[in-house]
C-alpha cells in the first residue's frame, strides 16, 4: 500500500518562501496524480495544486497561481511543492495525495479531492509576522 510523507513545514515571515517534499513509500510514482491540499481551522480540506501521471499538466488555484509550483523527481518518487510571497491566509496543515491511474488531476472538479486514494498525515504551515 502506497504511503506518503510530508515534510518541509513550519513557521515563516509573511514574503518568504518553503519547499514542501511528499515522498513515497515505494517505486513507480508515475502511476499516480499527485495532488496538494490545505486546510485551515473551520474550513474545507481545499486543492491548491496538482500534477497528472509522469509529471502532465500541473494545475494550480486561483489563490495560489503565479506564486506556488508543482514538480516531480520520478527518480527519488518525491514531488514538491514551492511556495513563494506566503501570506498568513496560507496557513494551513498541508497534505499530499495520490490518485492511482489518473493520467490528469481535475482540481476544479467539486469531487476532486474525494477521488484520491492515499493520503499523507499532513504537515503545518504558519505564516505569521
Amino acid at each position: 500500500q502506497l504511503q506518503l510523507v510530508e515534510s518541509g513545514g513550519g513557521s515563516v515571515q509573511p514574503g518568504e518562501s518553503l519547499r514542501l517534499s511528499c515522498a513515497a513509500s515505494e517505486l513507480g510514482l508515475d502511476y499516480y496524480a499527485i495532488g496538494w491540499f490545505r486546510q485551515a481551522p473551520g474550513k474545507a480540506r481545499d486543492g491548491v495544486a496538482c500534477v497528472g501521471r509522469n509529471n502532465f499538466l500541473p494545475k494550480y488555484a486561483d489563490s495560489v497561481k503565479g506564486r506556488f509550483i508543482v514538480s516531480v523527481d520520478s527518480d527519488r518518487d518525491t514531488v514538491y511543492l514551492q511556495m513563494n510571497n506566503l501570506s498568513p491566509e496560507d496557513t494551513a496543515t498541508y497534505y499530499c495525495a495520490a490518485d492511482y491511474g489518473a493520467a490528469i488531476c481535475k482540481l476544479a472538479e467539486p469531487s476532486y479531492r474525494d477521488e484520491n486514494d492515499y493520503w499523507g498525515r499532513g504537515i503545518q504551515v504558519t505564516v505569521s509576522s
